[in-house]
């Protein structure tokens, strides 16, 4: 399986840390970000992914450079954008990229998590669905994107935010697509996944509620939270 993993953004919640350093770089108990996501690719045997990069292009390029050097399991290809796509462009720009793919994986490098990828495939191959989103528990359910569920894992609601949230199952940033995903994805100059796709696949996209641990290091607080707790 390939799997894209988007990590172009600027991380401004993050700085003065990612003044220097590019947010999918930052160490989480003395290892980058991208490190994490590349341990748990290699675990669930993803032998193909594609990091999009933007801001400081350069230490993201060493990293991969020196990732392929030594790791033949997990090759990494770097998509650098001059202009960001937003999520949902750098898809569309990557079509070829899965071109022979069954499936693949869509993940957000924002999130620190060990994610059983395993099990969330084997789900949505159960399912005759467009897309399968894992989802998460929040306290928050006003600053996520909030799925409603019925008793079949069918999402056949999915609001940004919402200022009444029908459930707190929040939007994982990892999903399970194939091919079919880019009739969806409109051509514009920037187009955002969760906000110019997801909202098109309500009725055509499942959930799957995770108990693994995953957390958004969007900000210090989590950033420090990660800290103290990811090695646990």
């Amino acid at each position: 399986m390939k799997a894209f993993l988007l990590a172009a953004g600027y991380g401004t919640k993050l700085r003065p840390l990612t003044n220097t350093i590019p947010k999918c770089l930052v160490p989480i108990c003395g290892k980058p970000l991208l490190a994490w996501w590349v341990d748990l690719f290699e675990k669930y045997d993803v032998k193909e992914v594609m990091i999009n990069t933007h801001y400081l292009p350069d230490a993201v390029r060493e990293f991969i450079k020196r990732h392929n050097q030594k790791n033949k399991q997990v090759k990494l290809i770097e998509f650098y954008e001059p202009e960001l796509l937003g999520s949902g462009g750098t898809i569309l720009a990557n079509k070829a990229f899965v071109e022979n793919e069954e499936d693949f994986l869509i993940c957000y490098a924002d999130n620190l998590t060990n994610l059983n990828l395993k099990k969330l495939v084997e789900f949505h191959k159960t399912q005759t669905s467009l897309l399968t989103m894992a989802l998460f528990h929040t306290n928050k359910p006003k600053e996520c994107g909030i799925a409603a569920i019925d008793e079949n894992g069918l999402i056949y609601e999915f609001v940004e935010k919402p200022q009444f949230p029908k459930s707190n199952l929040a939007n994982a940033g990892v999903y399970v697509t194939n091919r079919n995903i880019f009739k969806y994805i409109p051509v514009k100059q920037t187009c955002d996944f969760g906000k110019d796709v997801l909202p098109k696949l309500v009725n055509k996209m499942y959930g799957y509620q995770i108990n693994d641990y995953l957390l958004d290091i969007g900000n210090l607080d989590n950033y420090e939270k990660a800290q103290k707790e990811w090695l646990k």
